[in-house]
């Protein structure tokens, strides 16, 4: 009896210590971690978005329309305002690419509107999307060389600025495929900015207007550090995509709705503000960052302006941007909230 009390002394007494050590272990790992500056770099690991840290990040923000279209709108003084009042800390640079759409490839100007608007967002302490919106050029194939240079270029000037995510192609669309056209594009936009910038985070759209992860998820792109972009319209796309970007989250893949809006996909007709709701709140729950579309007088219903309106941010009466929403803007506010 004498030698299993004694036996079961010693047994406990190596449990302790092991137990100890790894007590101890882990508060050394705890004090280390604490040690470590949280800088402003975004990562993705898993299906999240993360500081260096390993704290997970949730970023909620407003997209420009068409800057060559709604330019006059967008100022440091209009994305201070933004960031204020609607408690934004992301603001998405849309740049058009077609040159029917008097976009980048025919009106290359555009490019210093980027860099004006992305430095504003910067000095004010907030992460920023520059866009490369491609819509009715379809095809990210068909502006290659530009592309290439633009996001040579660019990420030469933010080489060394967390804040900045590069947006690679906005909506490849009309039948374009991920392994045929998609993702060799993206290996050669990629490999120029990582020259310049190895840490940034980088958006990569997919077919069918950055709806269709199926190409996707059976080649992903070889990069550490990508997030690939979902667009949904709350009055069009519902649960049955919601699914589908699950699946693909299970895979380890980040997605970040770069885009989305509560109307159907057209940008008119009513607000579907439960759907949008259902989505707000599927993307709180799951740490999904997204902009919303879009911060512009536009006469439609996704324009979170009133039709024609320009805020006076300078006016001795100036009581808020709430009188110059319209409803998409008043709904937007209150699911930024949220």
């Amino acid at each position: 009896m004498r030698k299993v009390i004694i036996a079961l002394l010693a047994i406990t007494s190596v449990v302790g210590c092991v137990a100890s050590f790894f007590i101890l272990s882990q508060k050394m790992e705890e004090a280390y971690v604490e040690e470590i500056p949280e800088t402003k770099w975004l990562y993705a690991r898993g299906d999240k978005i993360v500081s260096n840290k390993g704290r997970e990040i949730q970023l909620k923000g407003i997209s420009t329309h068409g800057i060559q279209w709604f330019g006059d709108l967008y100022n440091a003084e209009s994305i201070k305002h933004l960031r204020d009042e609607m408690g934004i800390n992301l603001f998405r640079i849309a740049m058009y690419t077609d040159a029917n759409a008097k976009g980048y490839v025919a009106n290359k100007a555009l490019k210093e509107k980027v860099y004006e608007l992305a430095d504003a967002a910067i000095a004010l302490d907030m992460y920023v999307i520059i866009d490369w919106h491609i819509l009715g050029d379809n095809n990210p194939q068909t502006n290659k060389a530009d592309a290439l240079e633009f996001f040579a270029e660019v990420s030469e000037k933010y080489a060394d600025e967390p804040l900045v995510i590069y947006e690679i192609c906005n909506e490849p669309n009309g039948g374009v495929k991920w392994e045929t056209d998609i993702k060799p594009y993206a290996e050669e936009v990629i490999a120029a900015i990582r020259k310049n910038s190895p840490e940034s985070l980088i958006i990569v759209g997919t077919p069918d207007y950055s709806k269709d992860f199926i190409e996707a998820s059976q080649a992903p792109l070889d990069d550490a550090n990508v997030a690939y972009a979902l667009h949904f319209y709350a009055g069009s796309h519902n649960k049955t995509l919601r699914d589908a970007a699950d699946d693909f989250r299970k895979k380890g893949h980040v997605v970040f709705v770069s885009e989305c809006g509560a109307t159907d996909a057209s940008g008119a007709g009513q607000l579907y503000e439960g759907a949008f709701e259902r989505w707000a709140t599927w993307m709180k729950e799951n740490k999904i960052s997204w902009t919303y579309w879009a911060y512009a007088n536009k006469d439609e219903a996704s324009s979170m302006l009133k039709a024609g309106v320009v805020p006076d941010f300078a006016a001795e009466d100036y009581a808020g941007l709430d009188s110059y929403l319209s409803p998409s803007g008043a709904l937007i506010k209150r699911m930024l909230a949220l």
